[in-house]
């Protein structure tokens, strides 16, 4: 590499490490919220530690390209303001051979989020719902955790002081129950037997007081064995696979099974159904096959936005710090809209939008091959 191609990279790579730390830290700052908000709700370390784990990676499928982008018109516009680009072109020094280790770079950057995109993220996401559906619906009663009251559920509060894994009984529990509007009862037990049955917790208490019995019995009773049931406060906590969970050849194999579902699907209509079982086999199929090119459409922004970035940033100019932050963020928004767009037409299978997200990867390619040899 010679010392004018190794000190553009320098800079390039340096702006570029930077700008992924930036990037990552604002992206996560939601994130860093919610495992805040499960760390104080008391759910244990371990599960927010998986919940963190499988999470952050995700954000590299957005962190990676806009941070090339950054630096490719950062570092650019810095070079054709101090005027090095024209000593580059006085001196027979094609801006093509400048740009080759940036776009090397960005071509395996982009290797990097094919994988990332195809293999970790959906992994991460499935994993993330997952754990989701349990916190969210409390279908894990081992989210029960001693020493604390628990608000959880509407208009009872429970209290115990520890909990028996292996018998999954609860010790010195305490139950404040509020769901009689006329009166709010005490439950004082020894030992309490835990276990859920569909929506409904259920516990099998022994050596039971509850005070008062109820409104037209105030007095207190005693009791050695009691179950007490809360209706109706587990939401489903099964979780249902989607097309973002699949990964690589998981969705190779759903889409052959899609495309299998159309062919085999007859075009009469069921009756009390509003479309044909065909209508449907080809929105789940143009469905999936959507979701399969957005992974690829994300990961080609990486070449994508260097290629625009970097004759975008000779052409900034001066003031390359603000003039260069918008021209990124323009090119970032327009790019990641039409796939956006593109997304949410996915069942619309008329309009093809598992072709036409593909339609900001063609106009970056036409905008280079437009911009770069104005720049040469």
């Amino acid at each position: 590499m010679k010392n004018l191609e190794r000190y553009v990279f320098g800079a390039f790579l340096s702006s570029f490490f930077l700008a992924f730390l930036v990037l990552s830290f604002v992206l996560t700052i939601g994130l860093l919220v919610q495992i805040v908000s499960y760390i104080l709700q008391g759910v244990p370390f371990d599960l927010v530690g998986q919940f963190a784990l499988v999470s952050f990676p995700e954000t590299m499928q957005w962190t990676v390209p806009l941070a090339l982008l950054v630096s490719s018109i950062l570092v650019f516009s810095r070079l054709s303001a101090d005027s090095e680009i024209a000593a580059m072109r006085a001196c027979g020094v094609n801006l093509l051979t400048v740009m080759r280790w940036p776009l090397a770079f960005a071509l395996l950057c982009t290797f990097v989020c094919l994988f990332v995109n195809n293999e970790v993220v959906p992994r991460g996401h499935e994993v993330r719902r997952n754990l989701k559906t349990r916190l969210a619906g409390g279908a894990g009663l081992e989210l029960l955790e001693p020493g604390r009251t628990i608000n959880d559920f509407p208009k009872v509060q429970l209290y115990f002081r520890e909990r028996d894994k292996e018998s999954n009984s609860l010790l010195d529990l305490e139950i404040v129950d509020r769901r009689d509007p006329k009166c709010t009862r005490t439950y004082k037990a020894d030992k309490a037997f835990v276990r859920k049955e569909g929506r409904d917790i259920v516990l099998d208490v022994r050596n039971l007081s509850v005070d008062p019995v109820d409104a037209e019995h105030p007095q207190a009773l005693q009791a050695e064995t009691f179950r007490w049931r809360v209706d109706d406060v587990l939401k489903d906590g099964d979780y249902k696979r989607k097309e973002k969970d699949f990964r690589f050849f998981e969705i190779l194999n759903e889409i052959d099974a899609r495309k299998l579902e159309v062919a085999q699907a007859s075009n009469e209509k069921v009756k009390g159904k509003k479309h044909s079982p065909r209508v449907s086999a080809m929105r789940s199929l143009s469905d999936i096959r959507t979701e399969f090119m957005k992974r690829w459409v994300f990961a080609f922004a990486s070449i994508c936005f260097v290629l625009v970035g970097v004759p975008l940033g000779i052409r900034a100019q001066r003031k390359e710090s603000s003039v260069g932050m918008g021209i990124a963020l323009v090119t970032a928004l327009v790019y990641y809209l039409v796939v956006i767009l593109m997304t949410s037409l996915s069942k619309n299978y008329q309009v093809h939008p598992e072709v036409l997200i593909w339609l900001p990867v063609g106009l970056c390619v036409l905008l280079s091959c437009w911009l770069i040899p104005k720049n040469l």
